[in-house]
């Protein structure tokens, strides 16, 4: 507590000053957890108790908050839980109900994970993560973007839910649905349950353009375990229209509603005119109580580009925020950056797939078109080639999640096996387009 505070806080309400004195100590989100909501006399009705003690706030210097921007509490890196929004009036204050459940399911999903990587790190015949496909249009065309078009539609209801048991038959831990754009499925809430109901971890990658309040809830509804959404420049340009400036109402609603976990990916290169929107983009994901990556954007062709000295600049910045912003970083990136290879095993193929809309396995979104294989006919013994299967794109991959899957097997199992008849290059990539 600064000078200012000690002068001041004596005379605030006891309630207040005890929050403050809990801020001042490190405790107040322990304080919160454990009670179940903040304090009742804020937490029942924040709007007539801001009335009734409006000279008191206006005395401490703020009309809205107590505290200063920079210094109000947020909640931590990986959190579901947003509990204390202060008085920020564009946000409702949770209440002791919702913030319990939250807490109930961030609980639960953690449990989840920890048994997630401890079978991982017992077997590896087995995926860890699939990202499937249910749709392949979108309602945004970003120039970096090859993973989309315009026209399919979307795969049965029916075929999906077989695709999902087929991966929960090999084993597989976490499946995230992809695309295209997710919320252009008309059964999306239906695919979420039936990932649910085997018990394996449900997430999903989506633009967030169609997200409203009653969208949320019915994707909470579903059981959602993991939601991201890559954000790329502040304003709106011919590169991307994934700005904050048009899905900051989206993140707000987030932030009352979802009671999953919420990613907000900032990303630098690919062409993004700005790089300086990384840092803001990253701020308020934190504001808001979500956690921040920083990405970087690959070429056309899923394959490794230096970054500018200005991008580089922004990401160096990116990384000196750490855990003061909660954001999360790979080690892989940094050579990214400089436009130096990596040496890794690559484990896709075993410990990641990708479901295209066609039901074939994949190396990746940048690698469709090998093996290829019908998910139908994948067995053990795919799994088992694939792990030891040398991928010639690795060195200079930029695909995160590939990176993030095949951490967990880095220290064991040298691969032995070329991978014959992958490209060189990325020239002969398979795309949809």
């Amino acid at each position: 507590m600064n000078a200012i505070e000690r002068q001041k806080a004596p005379h605030l309400d006891p309630q207040l000053a005890n929050v403050l004195s809990l801020k001042r100590d490190g405790l107040l989100e322990a304080w919160i957890l454990l009670s179940g909501g903040p304090d009742p006399g804020i937490a029942r009705d924040y709007a007539a108790y801001r009335a009734a003690h409006h000279f008191e706030l206006r005395q401490f210097g703020a009309p809205k908050s107590p505290l200063k921007p920079e210094k109000r509490p947020i909640a931590p890196c990986n959190s579901e839980l947003l509990p204390f929004v202060w008085f920020n009036r564009n946000f409702r204050m949770p209440n002791g109900v919702k913030s319990l459940r939250r807490m109930r399911r961030a609980a639960h999903l953690r449990a989840r994970e920890l048994r997630m990587i401890f079978k991982g790190v017992v077997s590896t015949d087995h995926p860890i993560l699939a990202h499937i496909i249910p749709m392949r249009r979108c309602n945004l065309a970003c120039a970096y973007c090859n993973e989309y078009d315009d026209r399919s539609k979307p795969v049965p209801l029916e075929t999906v839910c077989q695709r999902i048991d087929l991966l929960v038959r090999l084993g597989t831990t976490i499946i995230t649905i992809s695309g295209g754009e997710p919320l252009l499925h008309p059964d999306l809430d239906q695919i979420i349950a039936h990932i649910r109901r085997h018990r394996a971890i449900a997430g999903m990658i989506t633009n967030g353009y169609l997200l409203t309040a009653e969208r949320i809830k019915r994707l909470n509804r579903a059981g959602l375990d993991h939601l991201q959404i890559s954000i790329d420049n502040v304003t709106p340009d011919d590169v991307s229209k994934k700005s904050l400036k048009v899905l900051d109402k989206k993140l707000q609603l987030l932030a009352e509603h979802a009671d999953f976990h919420v990613n907000i990916n900032s990303v630098v290169g690919g062409g993004i005119r700005n790089p300086q929107d990384a840092l803001v983009v990253g701020k308020r994901a934190v504001e808001l109580g979500f956690t921040s990556t920083v990405g970087i954007i690959h070429d056309g062709t899923g394959q490794l580009q230096p970054l500018s000295p200005t991008e580089r600049e922004v990401y160096g910045a990116m990384r000196a925020m750490g855990k003061s912003s909660y954001a999360q970083f790979n080690y892989f990136q940094d050579n990214i950056a400089h436009g130096r290879e990596n040496r890794w095993r690559c484990r896709a193929g075993a410990r990641y797939l990708y479901i295209c809309e066609d039901g074939l396995v994949h190396y990746c979104s940048q690698q469709r078109g090998y093996p290829a294989k019908p998910l139908a006919e994948y067995t053990v013994a795919d799994i088992r080639r694939e792990f030891l299967t040398e991928k010639s794109c690795a060195p200079r991959c930029t695909v995160a999640c590939v990176h993030q899957v095949s951490y967990l097997d880095f220290w064991r199992a040298p691969q032995t096996i070329d991978s014959a008849g992958m490209p060189e290059t990325g020239d002969r990539l398979v795309q949809i387009r």
